[in-house]
């Protein structure tokens, strides 16, 4: 209709106004396919970001003890360099035809006006024409811009379409891999009609079917009855967790048949826990029956437990169980497989985490064992049990005893006739019936990080109210750098200045036809004015969108960084309380807004500020009258500003804040996928999911309602100004205040668009109101407290320090978090360098706390450390954690190769790594490896067995060459083999370091020069273990008892 209009108007002139238009649309085509690919690669490499962080936020106590924060923030920072290298191509080219197609109206106009005044000596460019023509002109631009808009957001759509549609087609588990009887279909008949409640028929199996040279496990044939207990021993990586994944229907099958009779559940070995009550943890969602909750407290040995704990069973247990010890947490995994009354139980060595009393417990009195052997009362007495055990005391007991190798079952039977067996006997089977084994587990910290009074560890997310302090747009004006915003607005400003001088120079040039005076001369003059003044405004226009790009690149950069840096630099008190979800929400959600939208969003703020009052201007300068309206106009938009702007900015923060829950939930569900599906759940877990989603949505449809209702009382303001000038104008004309017709039509012109712009301008009120929010929760954690400084100039410590490795405490207390429990009370040692010191205790007695104390992961409310006669808390926390070593009780390992994993400084040589892989027995292995040590790693290291990720954590160890070592639980994951080289490794390395072992095994501390036994939070004995062992009555002589008597 508008190009119709036109050529009315202007007659066939208007048609090289019309191809310019035309040419400007393959222009937007080829500048949105470059944009296109560059969205791809950025959108790519925010995923890798965003699981980078993900990954090392999830081992963020790992990288504190390795002192690992700057090689980790280094990783994050080249990638989020890759990432706005990307973004700057993309910005750039989106706004240089933002610039083709904010310019097309000025050279549609040049174009038709010469082409009108110069084609005919009769053409005359009056108002009628030179106005209707622009007006028609702009109203052709705003078409021309969402089509810009409309191209960028398809190229958006289509990336984001093509990632759903690679990830809906990628490869997902097949449900017909296990027979399952409850089905009741023909492909079940075979398990149905078996006596058997596992059956494996020359089964084989890979983690990726795809490559047939990847068997995992291979022509395995196995059956378990009703009702028995099996036990799979073996090797470290011989396929025992592969097993029981395989009867979950985790891994591809390449042939044969598998089949389960009846519900499954399933431990994991590394226990997944959900961020609620340790009640909701157990019930999982099954109604509360009280009867038999008491059972499964009592089989899993809970109760203890939950006396110490705050809120009982209704203390809230953190993220990933932050507050729970290694042996709390199996242990409530255990409990919630217990409570759901299945039929099959699949055990991923559960009992590898609790004190030897506990363990003992739990298989002897309660949960595994046959009625008949050893008690009448067990829960799981009627049971098909499947344990994946290192504890080789527990498989004397076992119905049968499985042994895998390579991925292959090499020998099965009962453990009298596999004892005969000289060489299962030699190699799996032995230490077996060796008394002594093991100790305790991680200390708790159940009491220290949960708050005493409410049970509650996880606070509600805070939301502020009201409007956003200046300081926040301080910050972000900052972060662009202050000479690139004010050039900014520089250029923007010019940009209006020219475009309303051009319009008054369209004036008196359209008013010359009055004086009936017409050259070529003047042609030429006019059109070489209007042909300037238009290159001008555009030439402003691009340098500001091009000024905006660098401005807003420096503010991603800015905001970004120190983000990241401080969020590395957090006290791992801050990790304990606070979600993974909402961390996350700032890196990924958040940073993404200030990447995409606030720069756009102060561009057009800007522009449409600045278009208000250019419009304004134009109109009281041509009729002076209109200023009597505009006080009554203005009050009355700013009354719906008023009501609006604080809504959707709420609203706003309220979508930001239940959306961390979405990314919180999916994380917990992710990490428990293999649970979820193992206990029938996805269908609570999809519905919870839905639930947090549905909270997110209602915000959203309020914003979006909200908008609309602003929408319609904006137009009718700008009726009113297109009233008023109008009216105004003819008015002014009769009354003979203005006489100009070209004047009138400016003010009529730029009124006519004065609804538009104002509609435009309060969105971009309100979305930046809104997204300027994201800078608000980005400083809240940019400025959240930090640890000690990781470097002390002034207090470095000396040249090969430590070179003995004494470390001495003194009269040292200290607690996880202000107003909590202390954890450790008056504790004074001294150990002198090279000595072995073992720590034992029962759970929560503040043995892990000892080692967080020595790596000052928590500080000390009184007393100190001296290591070598150095005051530990003086020194910076890198200059003592690059010293020490330790391997901890859960392996963490980070997506990338196995040399980063193992030396992310690059400080080693090759010979130095593989020195060190063999000392841990992983030089056959990774040999193994086309790529060597450049083997890669998934996310977690899930691609090898928790027990070689352990290997791998000792590799780090002796990499360090340090004089102080610590082993927490180090050999939880490993067999008795295994443990064995481990030790060995051990005391030939660290012969002349110190070592402080809490104890896996106690056979093997025996040997240690002393015994450090903690109860409470203090020493009550320490000494060699002879002279321990000599006293009968001692706590340590009681340990071993216990470990005794449960083999």
């Amino acid at each position: 209709m508008g190009l119709t209009y036109l050529f009315i108007t202007l007659g066939y002139s208007a048609a090289p106004g019309v191809v310019i238009m035309i040419v400007f649309l393959p222009t937007n085509i080829l500048g949105s396919i470059s944009v296109k690919k560059w969205q791809v690669g950025q959108m790519k490499l925010k995923d890798e970001r965003i699981k980078m962080i993900h990954e090392i936020l999830n081992g963020i106590k790992v990288v504190k003890l390795y002192a690992w924060e700057i090689p980790m923030e280094q990783l994050i920072d080249r990638i989020r360099q890759k990432q706005l290298a990307l973004l700057k191509k993309s910005f750039l080219v989106k706004n240089l035809i933002a610039s083709f197609n904010g310019a097309s109206p000025f050279l549609v106009a040049l174009f038709s006006f010469a082409t009108y005044v110069l084609s005919s000596p009769s053409h005359q460019l009056t108002p009628q024409i030179a106005f209707v023509s622009l007006t028609l002109f702009n109203q052709l631009r705003s078409p021309m811009v969402m089509f810009a808009v409309l191209i960028d957001h398809s190229v958006q759509a289509i990336v984001s379409n093509n990632r759903l549609k690679n990830y809906f087609v990628a490869d997902e588990l097949d449900p017909g891999v296990v027979e399952r009887d409850h089905k009741n279909d023909a492909s079940c008949l075979m398990i149905a009609a078996a006596k058997d409640a596992i059956e494996f028929e020359n089964f084989s199996a890979a983690w990726d079917s795809s490559d047939s040279n990847s068997t995992t496990l291979q022509d395995i044939n196995l059956s378990a009855a009703r009702g028995t207990l099996i036990a799979i021993v073996g090797k470290v990586g011989c396929g025992k967790s592969s097993l029981l994944s395989a009867l979950l229907g985790e891994m591809g099958k390449l042939h044969g048949r598998i089949g389960v009779r009846g519900k499954v559940a399933y431990v994991p070995q590394l226990p997944w826990i959900q961020n609620m009550t340790v009640r909701d943890n157990i019930l999982f969602g099954k109604p509360f029956d009280k009867r038999r909750y008491n059972q499964v407290l009592n089989a899993c040995a809970l109760k203890p437990d939950l006396k110490i704990l705050p809120n009982g069973d209704m203390t809230e247990i953190g993220e990933k169980g932050i507050n729970l010890s290694g042996g709390q947490k199996a242990r409530i995994s255990l409990a919630r497989a217990v409570y759901q009354d299945c039929d099959v139980y699949l055990l991923d060595d559960p009992l590898s985490a609790v004190d030897a009393h506990v363990g003992k417990h739990i298989f002897q009195h309660r949960c595994i064992l046959l009625c008949q052997v050893l008690g009448s009362n067990g829960i799981l007495r009627e049971k098909t049990r499947v344990l994946v055990t290192h504890r080789l005391c527990y498989v004397k007991i076992a119905d049968e005893i499985v042994v895998l190798k390579d991925g292959q079952v090499t020998e099965k039977g009962r453990y009298s006739d596999l004892l005969k067996q000289r060489e299962v006997k030699n190699q799996n089977l032995s230490g077996a019936t060796k008394g002594v084994r093991r100790s305790s587990t991680k200390s708790s910290t159940s009491s220290s990080v949960t708050n005493k009074h409410d049970g509650k560890l996880i606070g509600q997310e805070s939301v502020e109210t009201g409007k956003v302090k200046m300081s926040v747009y301080h910050l972000y004006v900052k972060a662009a750098s202050y000479w690139r915003s004010s050039l900014f607005l520089l250029f923007l400003a010019g940009f209006q200045v020219f475009q309303v001088l051009r319009s008054f120079w369209l004036s008196a040039w359209s008013d010359e036809h009055r004086h009936h005076h017409r050259n070529r001369t003047s042609i030429g003059v006019h059109l070489g004015v209007f042909c300037g003044l238009g290159l001008a405004e555009s030439t402003s226009f691009v340098l500001s969108l091009v000024t905006l790009v660098f401005a807003a690149l420096s503010a991603s950069r800015n905001l970004h960084a120190p983000l990241l840096r401080n969020l590395l630099h957090s006290p791992m008190s801050f990790f304990d309380t606070t979600p993974l979800g909402r961390v996350l929400n700032r890196c990924a959600k958040d940073i993404d807004v200030v990447d995409m939208l606030v720069p756009m969003t102060f561009r057009y703020l800007a522009a449409c500020a600045l278009q208000v009052i250019s419009t304004l201007v134009v109109i009281v300068i041509s009729t002076p009258i209109f200023v009597v309206v505009i006080l009554p106009l203005a009050s009355l938009y700013c009354s719906f500003l008023r009501y609006y702007v604080p809504t959707s900015r709420q609203l706003k923060r309220l979508e930001n804040k239940y959306r961390s829950p979405i990314y919180s939930h999916f994380s917990e569900t992710i990490q428990g996928a293999a649970s979820v599906r193992a206990f029938d759940k996805v269908d609570e877990f999809r519905n919870a999911s839905g639930s947090v989603v549905d909270s997110f949505m209602k915000c959203r449809h309020s914003t979006i309602t909200s908008y609309r209702w602003l929408a319609l009382r904006l137009e009718a303001i700008g009726n009113l100004v297109i009233l008023f000038a109008a009216t105004f104008a003819v008015v002014s004309k009769e009354l003979g205040w203005v006489s100009s017709p070209g004047i009138i039509a400016v003010s009529i012109t730029y009124a006519l668009n004065v609804t538009e712009v104002l509609n435009f301008a309060v969105r971009q009120i309100s979305d930046i109101e809104t997204n300027i929010v994201a800078v608000e929760r980005i400083a809240e954690y940019t400025t959240s407290p930090t640890e000690a400084p990781w470097e002390n100039p002034e207090e470095k410590p000396p040249a090969n320090w430590p070179l003995h490795g004494g470390v001495k405490f003194l009269n040292y207390s200290t607690r996880y978090r202000e107003g909590l429990d202390l954890v450790l009370k008056g504790f004074s040692a001294d150990v002198r360098g090279g000595e072995k010191i073992g720590i034992v205790g029962r759970t929560g007695a503040g043995k892990s706390s000892f080692a967080l104390a020595l790596f000052r992961m928590i500080e000390p409310v009184s007393g100190s450390i001296y290591i070598d006669d150095v005051d530990i808390t003086a020194l910076g926390l890198h200059d003592l954690r690059r010293n020490l070593a330790i391997i901890p009780q859960d392996p963490i390992l980070f997506s990338g190769t196995l040399r980063f994993n193992l030396d992310p400084f690059g400080r080693n040589t090759d010979s130095d790594i593989w020195n060190a892989l063999d000392l841990a027995n992983l030089k056959p292995w990774v040999a193994s490896f086309p790529s060597g040590l450049d083997h890669p790693i998934t996310e977690g290291g899930e691609n090898i067995s928790v027990g070689q990720r352990q290997l791998v954590c000792l590799a780090r160890a002796v990499l360090r060459k340090a004089k102080i070592l610590v082993l927490d639980e180090a050999t939880a994951a490993i067999d008795v083999t295994t443990d064995a080289v481990i030790q060995a490794t051990i005391r030939e390395h660290f012969a002349k370091s110190t070592v402080f072992t809490i104890a896996h095994r106690l056979n093997t501390i025996m040997d240690y020069d002393r015994i450090m036994v903690i109860e409470n939070g203090q020493i009550i004995e320490f000494d060699s273990p002879s002279k321990l062992l000599a006293n009968p009555d001692t706590a340590f002589a009681k340990l071993v008892r216990d470990a005794e008597s449960e083999s």
